[in-house]
């Protein structure tokens, strides 16, 4: 696996002299948003952040123990060095195609007293903060025994966040898949549901109850974790503070270890923190600004749409040649580029799967295929499975695939955050980069900066998905408060592929039984720009080309996956969102509500006037302009 080279401009301090007193801080360029260092008591190393001068996170500690030293008491901190960090560059897959980054640095060397160095990078935004530990360089990889990096909000503060769940539970034993429910508005002290801390992203109301800024929020993440660590968590809320957590010993059945072990002169995955008005959360690019491609794209670019799918409403039985072709009908007649086709298309024949793949094509319809991640960590049945077991099977299939003009795949059930589970998902992005295949993951975590870093990475689930619309109707009376909070959190750090957008009134191929939709068709037209993610795979049926929905088909045919620009309107998490994405010189608005309400909508941004809109509990809008 190709590995990221780190320049020197964020290597260790080469000079460390004495201890430097007292603390140090470093602003972002206009001033508001700053973060400090400085040793404390004990000699334990501590951050905190404020705007304008208001607490955000307060004095937390630093610091990691490892194999080689104990960075998280008796430290020392060495000089400090200031400096910039620009960087500009295009990216189709997130929520803005172009992006500037203008951050201020801060980099220093946390030292213990047998004279064992920890580097120590922070950068500063308008409204993002990026920090992480980097490692000396030598022969000599080192072991993370844990993590004391801490985030201190105000006990005041309420936060929405999901919790981890327990490792090896769920279907097939296929967690954790970052598939729980969030808590709304609850207290920060609120204890988790499974006693396992919290999943990334978590946004924080700073300050509910007022103050220097009545809407001050905080959203906590992390990004460029890239098989040279593990994927972490947020621990419950104790001693005033959130701290990060390693992954269970349980996940994976078990297999591999929690600990990370980290390449000499290589750095962590960076720690996040976005502040200010939701704005700035929905709109933040912090995941990608900080991180930087680590592999070549292939000569012909990837390609991204909007795609069918059977499996959402017809199940498993929607698996064989006839039905598949009645959605790739669908999907020509509604000029969409592809199909999705999911689990147990390998029982179709050699003959049957080739005339498939030629009848696609005949269409001008792109095909991804569904896959097991395989493996002995879970125990699901779907097939195929054990195609990428090794480098040579995943090498072979990914052949396969290109001779087969694939466009993209699917992979399911990862069931687990350690450090040999992340390397995995990063060795298959670069195996099929190689044969121009696109990968998207469901059952899986969170993607961290992956969007920049693999060029081919078009998605993940790690949120609750419409697969489970249709499972239980509780999940479908939830749509709205999900949909809702998505773009303030999960959506607002990676692309997330939910699979929106349902005309059946029931989620069952009779379109009589099974979960009834409550959303109205405004809300569901709604979706498909709410959620991001530059492969949309939607969820109509072949019976909706005829059942009057004429306008709400052109706006499907017509709706991008790639967004120009992305800005927020109004909202408030779990409530009502309207967000308005531009594709070219187009721009999308769209609102959808959990809950009664008369919304503004201010449309100066794209020379359009101020609406005055009304909404009701489930349902939506969307907007062309």
């Amino acid at each position: 696996m190709n590995m990221p080279k780190y320049t020197a401009s964020i290597a260790i301090l080469a000079a460390v002299a004495t201890a430097v007193a007292g603390p140090v801080a470093v602003k972002g360029p206009d001033g508001r948003l700053e973060f400090a260092v400085d040793i404390g008591e004990g000699g334990v190393a501590v951050w905190r952040a404020s705007y304008d001068g208001e607490p955000v996170v307060d004095w937390s500690p630093l610091g990691l123990e490892t194999d080689d030293g104990d960075f998280t008491k008796g430290v020392s901190r060495g000089p400090c060095r200031r400096g910039t960090f620009r960087d500009e560059y295009s990216l189709a897959t997130i929520k803005k195609s172009h992006v500037k980054v203008e951050m201020n640095t801060l980099q220093t060397v946390l030292s213990d007293a047998a004279g064992r160095r920890l580097g120590l990078e922070a950068r500063v935004g308008a409204n993002d903060i990026a920090f992480r530990y980097s490692f000396p360089k030598g022969e000599k990889p080192v072991r993370v025994l844990r993590e004391a990096t801490a985030f201190a909000f105000p006990g005041s503060a309420k936060m929405f966040a999901t919790p981890q769940s327990k490792p090896m539970i769920g279907f097939a034993k296929t967690k954790p898949s970052y598939e729980e429910t969030y808590v709304y508005d609850a207290p920060v002290g609120t204890r988790s549901g499974y006693g396992e801390g919290w999943t990334f992203p978590l946004l924080a109301h700073v300050n509910p109850d007022g103050g220097a800024h009545r809407e001050l929020w905080a959203l906590v993440s992390e990004t460029g974790t890239d098989g040279n660590y593990c994927g972490c968590r947020l621990m419950d809320y104790e001693k005033g503070a959130f701290r990060i957590g390693f992954p269970m010993p349980g996940e994976a059945r078990g297999n591999g270890a929690v600990e990370p072990v980290c390449a000499a002169g290589s750095a962590t995955p960076w720690r996040t923190l976005t502040v200010g008005g939701l704005a700035a959360v929905v709109e933040t690019t912090v995941a990608w600004d900080v991180v930087k491609p680590l592999v070549e794209p292939p000569a012909k670019p990837y390609r991204y749409g909007k795609g069918s799918w059977s499996w959402i409403v017809w199940d498993d039985a929607s698996m064989n040649p006839a039905d598949q072709r009645a959605f790739v009908d669908l999907a020509a007649a509604m000029k969409w580029d592809h199909i999705l086709v999911d689990a147990f298309w390998d029982r179709f024949g050699e003959k049957e799967l080739d005339d498939f793949l030629a009848y696609a094509k005949s269409k001008g319809v792109a095909v991804y295929l569904w896959y097991n991640s395989n493996g002995d960590w879970n125990d699901a049945p779907q097939t195929p499975k054990d195609r990428f077991n090794t480098p040579e099977s995943t090498e072979r299939e990914m052949a396969w695939l290109e001779a087969k003009g694939i466009r993209g795949i699917k992979v399911d059930f990862w069931g687990g955050d350690k450090q040999f589970v992340i390397k995995r998902y990063c060795e298959l992005f670069e195996a099929a980069n190689r044969h121009g295949i696109e990968v998207f993951v469901h059952g899986s975590t969170l993607p961290r900066g992956w969007e920049r870093m693999y060029p081919n990475f078009v998605g993940a689930e790690a949120l609750l998905a419409s697969e489970n619309l249709k499972f239980s109707q509780g999940a479908m009376d939830s749509h709205s408060q999900w949909a809702s909070l998505h773009p303030f959190c999960r959506n607002s750090v990676a692309s997330a592929e939910f699979g929106p957008v349902f005309l059946n009134k029931f989620l069952r191929r009779d379109n009589k039984s099974g979960s009834r939709r409550v959303t109205t068709e405004g809300f569901e037209l709604a979706t498909s720009v709410i959620y991001q993610n530059p492969v949309q795979n939607f969820g109509l049926c072949p019976n909706n080309l005829n059942e009057g929905f004429d306008k709400e088909l052109k706006f499907l045919r017509e709706v991008p996956t790639v967004w120009d620009e992305t800005r927020f309107v109004a909202g408030y998490p779990g409530k009502y969102i309207v967000l308005a994405r531009r594709s070219g010189k187009k721009w999308y608005v769209a609102g959808l509500a959990r809950e009664d309400v008369n919304v503004d909508v201010k449309l100066d941004f794209c020379g359009g006037a101020a609406l005055k809109k009304t909404l009701k509990r489930d349902d939506g809008f969307a907007l062309v302009f």
